[in-house]
């Protein structure tokens, strides 16, 4: 979506908010369900370089997200209510779903004292390599390299390319360039590049994955609450599209084989790695439905319903550190703008 494109789907929420067309949809028992997809529930940070911080939000924020939903009136259901309501649209009504991933460590430190004293239910969708400290998060280890140089290289296409990093507009410029790159590498290469660049500039990669991760006992300790849903993502987090077809099976189908023995319980929920544009396709839909998963989310932006929509790619509203607002929620919680969350969602 270009910024002309959000300024005016920014206009048209705030003008059904504003002339009251929301509120008379809800009154009159309209409405749409939204699955809310966080990542990072931390406290805020003074650093000038957060080139991650659309991906979080503050214990503070996510507590106001859930009082205005229940001020609402609207029901925060779990996942696998949200499946049922699927197989009955004429009852599907007003609902949110929050769902958290990456299986961060502050998902244990500081969103889930939010959660539990609301007594709210939950997802989390784990990539099941990291709480075995096998995980790369390499995303969070470029942030450091950068973060910590002036000046940074590496080889790409075998030559040497240097990045001037001294300000923090460069150091954004390059994170995104170089996380672009990184991303449209096969997992192999990725991991090749992302561990040349940590030995280079002196990032621990293992150390840093593995201390922002949740570890098993953190899973155990979730899972015994009958309000949260343990959902998987794979083992590694790849970028699915970079996969060839056996590999892309093996991550999904494995990812979910290791969380299901180390809880002993069945997992039926499944997440795509990134799950934006380009990330995965059809069959990696395919793949989850045969898997026996009821349902998988992606990061397309979206609500559910009153169209009919696929339980194997959900869409997701992600709420993260650019600024959201409230009144939006609202509007697209009354089902009257749906076009304005789900332009830019499609699977290819």
């Amino acid at each position: 979506m270009s910024s002309v494109e959000r300024f005016w789907a920014g206009a048209r929420l705030q003008l059904a908010y504003f002339s009251g067309v929301s509120r008379l949809a809800e009154l009159a028992g309209g409405g749409a369900g939204v699955i809310l997809r966080f990542e990072r529930v931390r406290p805020a940070r003074n650093e000038r370089f957060q080139p991650l911080k659309s991906r979080e939000i503050t214990p503070e924020s996510l507590d106001r997200v859930i009082r205005a939903i229940r001020r609402w009136k609207c029901d925060l259901i779990t996942l696998d209510e949200v499946c049922a309501r699927l197989q009955r649209p004429e009852s599907a009504g007003r609902f949110v779903c929050l769902t958290f991933d990456g299986g961060y460590r502050d998902l244990m430190t500081f969103a889930y004292p939010v959660l539990a004293r609301h007594g709210v239910p939950f997802t989390v969708y784990l990539p099941t390599a990291f709480p075995d400290g096998l995980g790369e998060a390499w995303w969070l280890a470029l942030e450091q390299v950068i973060a910590g140089t002036d000046r940074a290289a590496l080889v790409i296409d075998r030559a040497e390319r240097r990045f001037d990093t001294a300000a923090v507009a460069d150091k954004v410029q390059t994170y995104h360039f170089l996380g672009s790159w990184l991303r449209s590498l096969p997992p192999a290469d990725l991991s090749i590049a992302i561990n040349d660049l940590c030995k280079r500039y002196s990032v621990d990669l293992v150390r840093l994955s593995r201390d922002d991760s949740l570890s098993w006992e953190d899973v155990a300790k979730l899972a015994a609450d009958p309000n949260v849903t343990i959902g998987s993502a794979t083992v590694n987090y790849p970028v699915l599209s970079q996969l060839n077809d056996a590999a892309a099976q093996k991550e999904i189908t494995m990812g979910r084989a290791v969380a299901r023995a180390a809880l002993g319980r069945e997992v039926g929920h499944f997440a795509y790695p990134f799950g934006d544009r380009g990330s995965f396709n059809q069959h990696h839909v395919r793949i989850a439905e045969q898997a026996g998963f009821a349902s998988a989310v992606t990061a397309l932006p979206g609500l559910i319903g009153p169209r009919p929509v696929n339980l194997h790619a959900l869409p997701r509203i992600t709420w993260g550190g650019r600024n959201r607002s409230m009144r939006a929620l609202r509007v697209m919680l009354s089902g009257v703008l749906t076009d304005v969350a789900t332009r830019t969602g499609r699977v290819t």
